[in-house]
Formats: C-alpha cells, sequence, structure tokens
C-alpha cells in the first residue's frame, strides 16, 4: 500500500484484507461485508473452485476455525485499517484518487471468486456516447450501435484470420445478424462472433451494451468504424489519433516479396500499429511510416518478418512533426512555402500531409502560408 502511494500517488483501500501469514493463508476478510470467508486446504493448484465457509467477525465457529493468535491478530489489523486508513469513496475512485485493493491468488484459487463478483459491482454501467451530429446515444436505445475499437490479424498464424473487435453502445447483438456499416454505406453480416480469455475462444450467440466481441473481418472493417441497425445508420464521434513523432522509410529488402510486404503494411496499419504515408509521383516502391515510439518500429519489423516473411530495408528519416494540411486551392497545397526541408506526403485517406524537423521549422511554414490549415490530427475534410 505504501509503494502503490509512493509510487504511483494513488491511495489504496483494501477491500478484503488476508487471513495468516505468508505461505499459510486461511481466507480473507471482507471489509465492506463485515465478512469472513475461509477456505479449505487442497492440492488442485488453483484447478478448481475452493470450497469455503462464511461468517461474522463474532461467530464461534469462524474464531474457533482460527485460533485465537490469528483472530487476535486478524482484529488487530482491522481497527488499525479503520482507524488510519482511507475511507472507502467512490467519487475518489473515479477521480482517480482512490484505488480498491483486493488480496487473492489466481494460482490457488484464493479470493478470486469475491474479487470477480466486487469487480463488477464496482465497474460503471454502460455509457451514452456521442455521435459525430453532437446527439447522444443512450445505452437503453433498443435499435442494435457498435463501434470498432481494434483490429488484429493473425490471431491464428494457421488460418491468416483477422478480428475486428467491437463495442456495443445499444441494443442486443445476436449471432449472424445483418448491420449497417455507415463507413462502408452497406448491409454486412457479422460474422464468427466470439469472445476471448487468453487463448480460449467463446462463440457468442447473445450481447449487450457493455460488452466487447470480436468478429471475422474480410478487410472491410476499419478502427473507429460504426455499425448499427438500418433503421438508424449512426456515425460515432471520430477517435482520437496521436500524431506521429518518429518516420522511417521503409521498403521491401526481397523485390519479390513485394506483395507481401505491401499486405504486411497495410494490414498493421489498419490496426494503428502504425501509420503509413506516400509521396506521390517520386518513382521509388517504398512507404514512410510514422510511429509514435521506436519500439513500434521494432514490432513492425518483427511482425512483417514472422507473419509476412517479408524482410524490409528501413532508414530512419530526420522528421518529428507532422501536420495535416487543407486548403480551399489544391494549388496552395502544391507550393507551400517554407517546405525546403519539409516532405510533403498523403496518409491512408489520400490526405495531405507535411512532415519537417522540428516545431520551429514548422512556425517558419505557418507564417509564410496564411491561406492553409494545419491540422495537429486528420479530419475527413482535409481530403483534397
Amino acid at each position: 500500500m505504501a509503494e502503490l502511494e509512493q509510487v504511483l500517488g494513488i491511495h489504496a483501500y483494501p477491500i478484503n484484507w488476508p487471513i495468516g501469514i505468508d505461505g499459510n493463508y486461511k481466507g480473507v476478510y471482507d471489509r465492506i461485508k463485515k465478512q469472513i470467508e475461509l477456505f479449505e486446504d487442497d492440492n488442485s493448484h488453483g484447478s478448481k473452485i475452493l470450497k469455503s465457509t462464511t461468517g461474522s467477525l463474532d461467530d464461534p465457529q469462524i474464531i474457533e476455525a482460527l485460533g485465537q493468535e490469528l483472530y487476535d491478530n486478524l482484529c488487530n489489523d482491522i481497527e488499525l485499517l479503520d482507524l488510519a486508513g482511507d475511507e472507502f469513496d467512490m467519487t475518489r475512485v473515479n477521480n482517480g484518487e482512490l484505488t480498491p485493493l483486493f488480496f487473492g491468488s489466481a494460482m490457488t484459487n484464493f479470493g478470486v471468486r469475491s474479487f470477480l463478483e466486487k469487480f463488477l459491482e464496482l465497474s460503471p454501467q454502460p455509457q451514452p456516447r456521442i455521435l459525430q451530429n453532437g446527439e447522444i446515444l443512450d445505452p437503453s436505445t433498443e435499435e442494435f450501435s457498435a463501434f470498432v475499437f481494434k483490429i488484429q490479424a493473425n490471431m491464428n498464424p494457421a488460418h491468416r484470420d483477422r478480428i475486428a473487435f467491437m463495442r456495443i453502445c445499444s441494443g442486443v447483438f445476436e449471432k449472424g445478424m445483418s448491420v449497417y456499416h455507415k463507413q462502408g454505406g452497406k448491409v454486412v453480416k457479422l460474422s464468427q462472433p466470439q469472445q476471448f480469455l487468453a487463448q480460449e475462444r467463446t462463440i457468442v450467440e447473445k450481447a449487450y451494451p457493455g460488452d466487447i466481441i470480436g468478429v471475422f473481418d474480410p478487410g472491410i472493417f476499419g478502427i473507429g468504424d460504426s455499425l448499427s441497425d438500418e433503421k438508424m445508420k449512426v456515425q460515432f464521434e471520430d477517435f482520437p489519433v496521436f500524431p506521429p513523432e518518429i518516420f522511417a522509410r521503409v521498403q521491401p529488402k526481397d523485390s519479390l516479396k513485394r506483395k507481401q510486404f505491401v499486405k504486411g503494411i497495410t494490414q498493421l496499419a489498419q490496426e494503428g500499429a502504425i501509420q503509413v504515408f506516400e509521396q506521390k509521383d517520386i518513382g521509388i516502391e517504398s512507404f514512410i511510416v510514422g510511429v509514435v515510439g521506436v519500439l513500434q518500429l521494432e514490432v513492425l519489423e518483427y511482425r512483417l518478418i514472422n507473419e509476412y516473411s517479408a524482410q524490409l530495408l528501413m532508414n530512419q528519416l530526420a522528421y518529428t512533426v507532422a501536420r495535416w494540411v487543407y486548403a480551399e486551392d489544391k494549388k496552395l497545397i502544391d507550393n507551400i512555402k517554407g517546405l525546403d526541408s519539409g516532405m510533403l506526403v498523403y496518409d491512408q485517406k489520400d490526405r495531405p500531409v507535411i512532415l519537417v524537423n522540428n516545431e520551429w521549422s514548422l512556425n517558419w511554414i505557418l507564417e509564410r502560408n496564411p491561406g492553409i490549415q494545419f491540422l495537429t490530427v486528420p479530419s475527413d475534410v482535409a481530403k483534397i
């Protein structure tokens, strides 16, 4: 608890407290319910639910099962926590000032069930979502709606599958249902709905607001896409996009592997792992990738080799600032003043972007191009 406060700067409230000493735990005391739960010893090593006995702090059977010494130690611990510890306050939890703390062990299934039950109780209910037009969509709306927030390719390398993960915002999802895909402008069938737990996959028959499911993606979905009942045809507000700060030019090491290379770059960009830009009319078969951290470039290289069998040549560029540009007159974009040391590229939606070395260079360009808007995040308006 002291480490949480010192390192993370957040106070902790133990929801439960362990009974026993290291390696010989007997159970947990629930401070909210003021109830003791004692677990039976077994050798299942967490493979099955432990049998338990519950009772109040002054239950004679519980006191006898614990022994006087453990019972006295528990009472002292509880008294100290109540006197010197924080009070539980959900407002402070929601503000990030206080965190619930649980004791248990997944290896022995010790205290896991009570943790999961309390976690569900403390978790917020599905919240309303803002639409592109500024309206609010309530989760109690009967019609189905959802948005795609993650795409993952090659989850099963043997089948080269591609999964689009979506969060349900309203209505009820049913296996095999057809919905309207706003970005694609057509009705699509959501096939092979699944939920994941570690390496396990479970077919989903029904899902409700707040649930997250994965569906098979034939390559039509993108991050931030909106899905809904055909009567609604809603579009949720745009996802926040972090402007890249590190750039590199990449191209296939073996020209015979270009098809695999392009497929890998395209799919990783669709996942959101990288942002991809191209220079027009330069005659070089290469891409410029933008990332927020250097580790993403290492992930790019690793996944291209291991998932697409494509090695790449990578040259890191000196640029650190990207701005999406927009102007009513396309000629202003083609003839940006002061871009001598920068580069004009286009993203995957064909929106113009400038790359420059630093903020000073950017300010130099801003002063000389009053008729152009320079945006830190992309906008569909910026497509020329």
